[in-house]
Protein backbone atom coordinates (compact mmCIF):
# COMPACT_ATOMS: atom_id res chain seq x y z
CA UNK A 1 0.00 0.00 0.00
CA UNK A 2 0.99 3.39 -1.11
CA UNK A 3 0.25 7.26 0.44
CA UNK A 4 -1.80 7.83 -2.12
CA UNK A 5 -3.49 4.63 -1.12
CA UNK A 6 -3.67 5.77 2.12
CA UNK A 7 -4.99 9.30 1.78
CA UNK A 8 -7.92 7.50 -0.80
CA UNK A 9 -8.75 5.58 1.95
CA UNK A 10 -8.76 8.26 4.90
CA UNK A 11 -10.56 10.35 2.31
CA UNK A 12 -13.24 7.38 1.58
CA UNK A 13 -14.45 6.55 5.17
CA UNK A 14 -14.22 10.23 6.18
CA UNK A 15 -15.69 11.89 3.62
CA UNK A 16 -12.34 14.44 3.87
CA UNK A 17 -11.01 15.88 0.36
CA UNK A 18 -8.10 13.92 -0.79
CA UNK A 19 -5.67 17.10 -0.50
CA UNK A 20 -6.95 17.87 3.28
CA UNK A 21 -6.22 14.20 3.87
CA UNK A 22 -3.32 14.44 2.19
CA UNK A 23 -2.29 17.86 4.01
CA UNK A 24 -3.11 15.79 7.67
CA UNK A 25 -1.04 12.93 6.43
CA UNK A 26 2.45 15.06 5.43
CA UNK A 27 2.05 17.42 8.47
CA UNK A 28 2.21 14.28 10.95
CA UNK A 29 5.38 13.14 9.17
CA UNK A 30 7.02 16.08 9.58
CA UNK A 31 5.61 16.25 13.20
CA UNK A 32 7.15 12.47 13.74
CA UNK A 33 9.99 12.70 11.79
CA UNK A 34 11.30 16.30 13.84
CA UNK A 35 10.42 15.44 17.29
CA UNK A 36 12.58 12.07 16.42
CA UNK A 37 15.10 14.20 15.05
CA UNK A 38 14.93 16.27 18.61
CA UNK A 39 15.55 12.69 20.68
CA UNK A 40 12.24 12.24 21.31
CA UNK A 41 10.04 8.71 21.02
CA UNK A 42 6.63 9.25 20.06
CA UNK A 43 4.09 7.01 22.14
CA UNK A 44 0.41 6.35 20.17
CA UNK A 45 -1.94 4.38 22.14
CA UNK A 46 -3.26 1.33 20.52
CA UNK A 47 -1.25 1.93 17.16
CA UNK A 48 2.68 1.57 18.87
CA UNK A 49 5.91 3.48 19.72
CA UNK A 50 8.43 5.27 17.37
CA UNK A 51 11.38 4.75 19.14
CA UNK A 52 15.35 5.99 18.93
CA UNK A 53 17.86 3.47 19.29
CA UNK A 54 21.55 3.82 20.24
CA UNK A 55 23.88 1.53 17.46
CA UNK A 56 26.93 0.95 19.21
CA UNK A 57 30.31 1.54 17.40
CA UNK A 58 31.51 -1.71 15.50
CA UNK A 59 34.01 -2.66 13.00
CA UNK A 60 32.87 -2.60 9.63
CA UNK A 61 34.58 -4.01 6.65
CA UNK A 62 34.85 -2.28 2.57
CA UNK A 63 34.91 -5.96 1.04
CA UNK A 64 36.27 -4.68 -2.54
CA UNK A 65 39.15 -2.98 -0.81
CA UNK A 66 40.04 -5.50 1.93
CA UNK A 67 40.14 -2.62 4.52
CA UNK A 68 38.22 -2.35 8.03
CA UNK A 69 36.70 0.72 8.91
CA UNK A 70 35.23 2.10 12.17
CA UNK A 71 31.43 2.48 12.46
CA UNK A 72 31.10 5.27 15.02
CA UNK A 73 28.10 4.87 17.86
CA UNK A 74 24.75 6.48 15.69
CA UNK A 75 20.97 6.57 16.31
CA UNK A 76 18.24 4.96 14.12
CA UNK A 77 14.33 4.88 14.04
CA UNK A 78 12.64 2.40 15.20
CA UNK A 79 8.95 1.09 15.25
CA UNK A 80 7.59 -1.30 17.86
CA UNK A 81 3.71 -1.89 17.31
CA UNK A 82 1.36 -1.95 20.06
CA UNK A 83 -0.20 -5.41 21.33
CA UNK A 84 -3.38 -4.65 20.09
CA UNK A 85 -1.81 -3.94 16.62
CA UNK A 86 0.04 -6.95 16.49
CA UNK A 87 -2.76 -9.23 17.88
CA UNK A 88 -4.87 -7.55 14.96
CA UNK A 89 -2.33 -8.82 12.56
CA UNK A 90 -1.82 -12.37 13.39
CA UNK A 91 -5.88 -12.68 13.72
CA UNK A 92 -6.12 -11.58 10.22
CA UNK A 93 -6.66 -14.45 8.02
CA UNK A 94 -6.15 -11.55 4.55
CA UNK A 95 -2.42 -11.44 5.34
CA UNK A 96 -0.31 -11.92 2.03
CA UNK A 97 3.03 -14.00 2.49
Amino acid sequence: MTKADIVSKIAQKTGLEKADVSASLEAFFKVVKSSMADGDNIYIRGFGTFLIKKRAAKQGRIISRNKTIVIEEHYVPSFKPAKAFTDNVKDSHKVRN
